[in-house]
């Protein structure tokens, strides 16, 4: 379908790629990988037609259409959704009108007998056969699916697009780049304005549809889900791998260490050609050995290896002061402008905890976030705890920025201690390495200022950390060493995200947020989706349906006495010892579910392992351990009712 040869880039003195060499094939779904600034949008933009390589081929059959959302798009504000997205079908309508007109000739003729008229007739049917194979009786529809598919309601579909945020016109853009049904797509970075039920539902789209798809994203799971094939960016070389991205994670490492040998070997090679000559070069005996080493010498071409991504490098927040037991409690908080965001919220989140806080964009996420920051009024009671230090990330954050300092000087200012040698590092691992260190603030794009906000948040003393979408302009090393730094972190984390690998393995407590409620789930993300999925199809509406693992938000969190109604003060008393029983028996039966859970992760691990897969003891493990959880989340569950019926 497109057919790349020698293909030559250069900015500067170096290429960014050369003699790359490659063709896309029909339903290729292809992740292009690489370190940022590897050429990635550079790539896409080429194949596009929007630039122009240095030198090199890309051949495109004529009939080829193809689809390209870039990371940033001049946007327009003057239709409404609906107008907007039916641009895509502007090959449709103009078709459409030549139909009406056609009709209309056939109308005004009475010659039905005549050459000309059965010439007309035929010339229709044919426009209308090719009309209804291009579905186009069913493009509104279509059109109606996909926006509710990329998280817009059907009010929303006849407001004006100036309305929504620069993220919810970008999903715009992205709906009628996918109703175009183009043959080749090209996506920079599509998930970074996505919720994470929009991004489930790109990749099934992307699954099912008859297009090719080259895609750049730092969403692990989801290239990891719609890709079938990997292009890696590496070295000034453009490698092609025949697997998914998680397979080639595996080659790549393989192919890593090969090259790492391979240049070990010629290392020493090299050195020991050295040695003769130096040894030999003044001996009339030795001339001419002398002359064949130097020659070979000149004529050895140097093995590169492969660039290794600084997420092996490790990061910890600086020591901080221990919080009370419960950094936040709110106990019936209300929020609501025009419309009702939340109500009815009750939750309590404990030192020591990860929590993600998820859901449809404009769900109310953001909104509890800035009521616990105290930057919004609200209704009910919200608790900050005793001796809790907020450390806040937004993207907003970036804007606070000095931009008379340098990206250095800004790490620098707030760095201390040891960490203080490692700067460098840090800002190398966040993509700011070389020379990008002694950039402006200034100058720095607003991506780039996100990154530079979160490493300050990562070195400041705080005990709890809120973030929200802390992954948008990380690339996947970046967000390694922040998810590494935040799990080995002692304080307390609420993380605002649609990046389902960021949050696996790092948050313990999921809170959805929908339909004016927020619900609490244990478990880590993955339990949550794959509950969540069965939720939906006994209730598309998304309204309160119990979820098999899910604990409702208690009315009467820690801290927070109850209320006797029309008790005496023993039936009081001993309710209250009855409540605080079955409190700490959910709690315990959390922790053993957590650890078997952490276990089994572990075991799976291992028997990936090819010469451990036939451990009949790790096997043995895994089935008991296995048993055991079941076991453990029946008794949870029925705990859980316990103690449901003691608050209710």
């Amino acid at each position: 379908m497109i057919s790349v040869e020698s293909l030559r880039v250069e900015f500067g003195v170096k290429p960014l790629f050369a003699d790359a060499s490659f063709v896309v094939n029909d339903r290729d779904r292809i992740a292009l990988v690489g370190k940022n600034g590897a050429g990635k949008s550079t790539l896409l933009k080429i194949l596009y037609g929007q630039q122009q390589p240095t030198a090199g081929t890309v051949n495109i059959p004529h009939d080829t259409r193809i689809g390209y959302l870039p990371q940033v798009m001049v946007l327009q504000d003057d239709t409404t959704v609906r107008q907007e997205a039916q641009k895509a079908f502007a090959d449709v309508t103009i078709m459409k009108e030549h139909l009406d007109l056609l009709q209309q000739q056939m109308s005004d003729r009475s010659d039905y007998e005549s050459e000309e008229y059965m010439a007309l007739v035929e010339r229709f049917t044919q426009e209308h056969e090719r009309y209804l194979m291009m579905g186009a009786e069913n493009k509104e529809a279509e059109m109606e699916r996909t926006l509710a598919g990329l998280g817009f309601l059907r009010s929303d579909f006849d407001r004006p697009t100036s309305e929504f945020s620069g993220g919810w016109r970008m999903r715009i853009e992205l709906a009628k780049i996918l109703l175009q049904r183009p043959d080749v797509l090209l996506l920079d970075e599509p998930t970074n304005h996505l919720d994470i039920e929009s991004i489930q539902w790109l990749e099934q789209f992307l699954a099912q549809s008859a297009s090719a798809v080259i895609l750049v994203s730092h969403d692990r799971a989801f290239i990891n889900n719609v890709s079938n094939r990997t292009l890696e960016i590496s070295c000034g070389r453009i490698v092609d791998y025949k697997v998914k991205y998680n397979e080639y994670v595996v080659l790549r490492r393989e192919r890593r260490e090969q090259q790492q040998r391979a240049y070990e070997n010629q290392q020493k090679e090299i050195q020991d050609m050295k040695a003769f000559i130096d040894r030999f070069r003044y001996q009339a005996t030795k001339a001419v050995q002398v002359q064949q080493k130097i020659k070979q010498l000149e004529k050895i071409v140097p093995i590169e290896v492969d660039e290794v991504d600084n997420s092996a490098m490790h990061l910890k927040f600086p020591p901080c002061l221990r919080s009370g037991d419960y950094p936040v409690i709110c106990d019936e908080v209300k929020k609501a402008y025009a419309h009702l965001v939340f109500d009815h919220v009750n939750l309590t989140i404990k030192r020591g905890e990860k929590v993600a806080f998820v859901g449809k964009n404009g769900e109310g996420k953001s909104t509890l976030v800035k009521c616990i920051m105290g930057e919004i009024p609200f209704e009910g009671n919200l608790k900050i705890g005793h001796n809790v230090q907020i450390g806040y990330f937004a993207q907003n954050q970036a804007q606070l920025l000095d931009e008379s300092l340098t990206v250095f000087q800004t790490i620098d200012y707030v760095a201390k201690g040891d960490i203080r040698l490692r700067i460098n590092d840090i800002l190398g691992a966040f993509m700011f390495g070389g020379e990008a260190s002694d950039k402006r603030v200034k100058v720095l794009s607003g991506g780039e200022r996100s990154r530079l906000a979160m490493i300050r948040l990562l070195l400041e003393p705080v005990n709890l950390l809120i973030l929200d979408e802390p992954t948008n302009h990380l690339d996947m090393a970046s967000k390694d060493v922040l998810k590494e730094a935040i799990k080995a972190f002692d304080g307390t984390a609420i993380i605002v995200s649609h990046d389902r690998e960021f949050l696996d393995g790092l948050v313990t407590k999921v809170f959805e947020f929908g339909g004016g409620k927020v619900r609490e789930h244990i478990g880590g993300i993955y339990d949550f989706l794959q509950r969540k999925e069965i939720a939906e199809l006994s209730d598309l509406g998304r309204q309160e349906s119990p979820s098999t693992y899910s604990i409702p938000s208690t009315p009467n969190a820690p801290g927070i006495p109850n209320t006797p109604k029309k008790q005496d003060y023993a039936e009081h008393k001993e309710r209250q010892k009855q409540l605080r029983k079955a409190e700490k028996a959910v709690e315990e039966s959390e922790r053993k579910i957590n650890d078997m859970e952490s276990r089994l992760k572990e075991l799976d691990d291992l028997l990936m392992i090819p010469e451990k897969a036939s451990d009949m003891m790790l096997v043995t493990e895994y089935t008991t351990t296995k048993e055991a959880l079941d076991k453990e989340v029946e008794r949870w569950e029925k705990l859980s009712e316990e103690l449901e019926q003691l608050i209710n």
